[in-house]
């Protein structure tokens, strides 16, 4: 057959280098700094109740199509424990859609809301499902690059830039803080220009708020609590990051009514349903204590302070993420500039695995010296990655 196996905008994409890198640190038995997930599972009552769930049969058939009632509610209680003071309290029944995790609700949404040939925004460097799923939809993605600031071990937003990127054809923006890879938590005055710039040009945008309860420095404030943003966003979240279960796959959206009947029309033909035993646990989840997230988020603080230490002492420049669990970090001291050779390289030189930045850019060249290090791991392996950075 000579006509190819694989959709050509999809073909562009591969095989993701967190599969590669995974693979790598098994081979070597190299510590495993590159994909972001926890090394030790969430809360022991939160895995109780997806057992209880279990024996008791609930969840084991379809759940409802929108997510189980008692997960709606507890999303929608959730968002107005932590945002009720921002204007925002969505409604269970119309407000609510659960998906299997933030990246079926990313890629529902821009299959629900995109035309082809419409344009998409987003911030670069970006997680990779995005382009790939803004391919599935036929759209064309706009990146609008994240600077890096070395004075201030941060990185910044255009905004000039970014409103110079929307064109008649830009029909969203796809905005995610906090931000991964680089850690910027977007402040209120960058956000408060989104808002205006998608009310002033009549755009949708996409937030993902995957790591909202993970900021050290600064405040996450949901863009849809910004005047005009009310119809016009879709928030987008997921219980992976905040109670480590990534394995549950567990996401939810919420938006206007309007727009959740979109983005569950899409959804219904991906995973129709999913992970109906652990929606009655992550229901119980979402009303875990204050001291809950409070302690969440001191424990990667410190977490994050071990292991950009230990970064900055083995010679790279880092930059110190106010948000997100990962730390991006400037090869070029060491007397490197291609981060896929580095990260390549560096399982077998210090048993050590990261990834390279560039895979998130379309611009490679802007990404090519930076690698990121995730610290959702435990301190002693942290320190240990620590101590076998200093061999560079």
């Amino acid at each position: 057959m000579d006509r190819p196996l694989l959709n050509r905008r999809l073909a562009e994409f591969g095989t993701t280098i967190f599969a590669e890198m995974s693979a790598l640190a098994v081979r070597t038995g190299a510590i495993n700094l590159g994909q972001g997930f926890p090394d030790a599972d969430g809360p022991e009552e939160v895995r109780e109740a997806a057992v209880r769930a279990l024996r008791d049969g609930r969840g084991n058939q379809y759940p409802p199509g929108p997510g189980i009632p008692e997960l709606r509610t507890a999303i929608a209680a959730h968002q107005q424990r932590f945002y009720g003071h921002l204007g925002l309290s969505p409604d269970p029944d119309t407000e609510v859609l659960v998906t299997a995790g933030a990246t079926e609700a990313i890629a529902a949404s821009l299959l629900a809301l995109l035309e082809p040939g419409d344009e998409v925004i987003a911030l670069e460097p970006y997680y990779d499902s995005y382009a790939a799923c803004i391919a599935m939809a036929g759209g064309t993605r706009v990146p609008v690059t994240l600077r890096p600031v070395p004075e201030t071990g941060t990185y910044s937003l255009d905004l000039d830039e970014l409103r110079d990127a929307v064109t008649d054809r830009t029909r969203l923006i796809l905005l995610n803080t906090p931000h991964n890879p680089t850690g910027t938590v977007l402040t209120r005055d960058e956000l408060a220009e989104v808002a205006r710039l998608a009310c002033e040009r009549d755009l949708l945008v996409i937030t993902d708020e995957v790591y909202e309860h993970l900021v050290f420095d600064g405040e996450h404030l949901p863009l849809a609590s910004f005047p005009g943003m009310r119809e016009r966003t879709v928030t987008i979240s997921s219980a992976g990051k905040t109670f480590a279960f990534t394995g549950w796959k567990v996401g939810w959206v919420t938006a206007a009514p309007a727009l959740i009947s979109a983005v569950r029309s899409a959804k219904q033909f991906l995973t129709y349903v999913s992970a109906g035993p652990f929606q009655y646990a992550i229901a119980e989840a979402l009303a875990l204590p204050d001291s809950y997230y409070a302690g969440l988020r001191d424990d990667l603080r410190a977490k994050r302070d071990v292991l950009a230490a230990g970064l900055t002492a083995a010679g790279f420049a880092t930059f110190r993420p106010s948000g997100t669990y990962f730390i991006t970090t400037d090869i070029r001291p060491l007397g490197h500039d291609d981060g896929f050779a580095f990260c390549r390289a560096l399982p077998e030189r210090i048993g050590v695995v990261a990834i390279p930045n560039a895979v998130f850019y379309d611009h490679k060249d802007q990404g090519a010296p930076y690698v990121r290090f995730a610290f959702c791991k435990s301190l002693d392996i942290l320190q240990e990655a620590a101590t076998r950075l200093k061999r560079l």
